[in-house]
């Protein structure tokens, strides 16, 4: 079985984790993921805007997410410096800055830091390009950079309309498409829908390969609303607003959360304007939207996130009674 990850941010590490579960029963024997990189804030903004190289954050987390490796290496590439000129920056990020500089190849550094952490799947930026994601508001606003857009939204409490990528032409590496082509399960989600998820699919070989693959589509939805991205979201929005903006089909299969979040965790994220994302189900079967809706909270958790556990354990049975073509 042959499975591609598409997306972004801390959404994308908790997928694989769960993911990577699956490959270590041997239910999948293909992983790969494929990584926004249009970030643009903190450590990875900061590295991307020196060395005009894609930027590192996402695709670090990424692969320490899939890391077999549980030594001080595994540590090394996510530690944090906090003090000095280094302060604030990800060793994982000057690592993988570095031997890009080195290589001259944003995606050999990748694969190099995947072979040393020793990962149980491939990691692939959908993008070896420098590339900033653009988005306009209700307002006519125009704001530039990833890490902007959701604080101007959040500021002045106005929704985004329209979002695209410069250069509007970059391309995915071969391998990304081929990945995509060839997956017989492609997973969306979870993750910040402008910033992370949508960012990938605004580059048109990755866009019109997810088009043509005959994989089963499955869009596994947050379990809060994001300020400045998806306010008063249901869980069907999230599907419908990314088919708005991509031009894509509805896909095939929704994985929902129906837990509340424990009171301790939800308070506080209320208190941001955060609300629980709302199961409603009955817009799912008005598109032929195979649902999936359990309870998917990591209790353990400081944060209000997906169980990979749980994850893990629905999207094995996704996969046994939902069959790829």
């Amino acid at each position: 079985m042959r499975v591609v990850a598409i997306g972004g941010g801390t959404g994308l590490s908790t997928l694989l984790r769960a993911l990577k579960k699956l490959v270590k029963e041997g239910v999948i024997k293909n992983l790969s993921a494929i990584v926004t990189v249009a970030d643009s804030g903190g450590s990875t903004g900061r590295l991307r805007k020196d060395y005009h190289i894609p930027a590192p954050g996402d695709i670090r987390n990424c692969i320490v997410a899939l890391a077999d490796r549980e030594d001080i290496l595994k540590e090394l590439f996510q530690y944090r410096f906090e003090e000095g000129e280094l302060k604030g920056h990800a060793f994982g990020n000057i690592f993988l800055t570095a031997i890009t500089k080195i290589t001259g190849n944003f995606l050999d550094a990748v694969r190099y830091s995947s072979q040393i952490l020793k990962t149980l799947g491939e990691i692939l930026p959908s993008t070896v390009e420098y590339v900033d994601l653009i988005a306009k508001f209700e307002d006519g606003t125009v704001i530039k950079g990833e890490d902007k857009i959701p604080d101007y939204a959040r500021k002045h409490k106005k929704k985004i309309v329209d979002i695209w990528l410069e250069p509007k032409n970059v391309k995915a590496p071969i391998d990304v498409v081929e990945s995509i082509l060839t997956a017989d399960y492609i997973l969306i989600g979870p993750g910040s829908l402008y910033t992370s998820i949508i960012p990938n699919f605004l580059i048109k070989d990755i866009k019109e390969a997810y088009k043509n693959s005959k994989a089963k589509k499955i869009f596994i939805v947050n379990v809060m609303t994001q300020p400045g991205e998806t306010d008063g979201f249901t869980a069907f929005d999230h599907i419908k607003k990314f088919v708005e903006i991509t031009g894509l089909p509805y896909p095939d299969i929704g994985i929902l959360n129906t837990r509340m979040p424990p009171y301790r965790l939800l308070k506080k994220y209320i208190e941001q304007g955060q609300e629980p994302v709302i199961p409603d189900v009955a817009n799912f079967a008005k598109q032929n939207i195979k649902v999936y809706a359990k309870d998917l909270i990591d209790e353990n958790s400081n944060f209000i996130k997906h169980s990979p556990e749980l994850l893990s354990n629905l999207l094995k049975k996704v996969f046994s009674t939902f069959k790829a073509s």
